[in-house]
């Protein structure tokens, strides 16, 4: 990643308490990763956490419907629309509308749902737990990549 894409410390701040170390590591050990919310752009957290993870050998299918490529992958309208098995779900959109892509990731029988720093739903959350998926919220899949390190 080039220093001009470099988040900032701001972006990635992981607050107060957290998930448990063992489920960020199997969520980790996953590869295959459908980003909701991606961007085209360089400076935006969805765009460069993609990417890092990219780089680090994990698969990224971009899913934002306003767009047919990002990061040199096809996007798809939304995780439904995925012809193919997803390990990870990570969420990059406001807590309000997480919930849509949540349950598409158990209906897809995703293994985990990651929603990135910021985003948290309650109900989403629980409602994956009880379908067997790992769950994580507010936090950076890139930050604890690097952690691991």
């Amino acid at each position: 990643m080039s220093a001009s894409k470099r988040p900032n410390e701001e972006a990635c701040r992981l607050p107060a308490g957290g998930p448990p170390e063992e489920v960020v590591a199997k969520i980790l050990a996953l590869r295959v990763i459908a980003v909701v919310g991606i961007s085209p752009k360089a400076e935006r957290p969805s765009h460069y956490v993609s990417e890092y993870l990219q780089e680090h050998g994990y698969k990224i299918v971009p899913v934002n419907p306003g767009h047919q490529e990002i990061l040199g992958e096809t996007c798809w309208p939304s995780v439904a629309d995925i012809p193919f098995p997803i390990d990870v779900v990570a969420v990059f959109r406001r807590s309000e509308e997480a919930l849509a892509p949540i349950l598409e990731a158990i209906a897809k029988k995703a293994q985990a749902v990651w929603l990135q720093d910021g985003v948290h739903h309650d109900e989403g959350e629980r409602a994956a737990r009880a379908a067997g998926l790992l769950v994580v919220a507010n936090d950076c899949l890139m930050r604890r990549h690097a952690r691991r390190g």
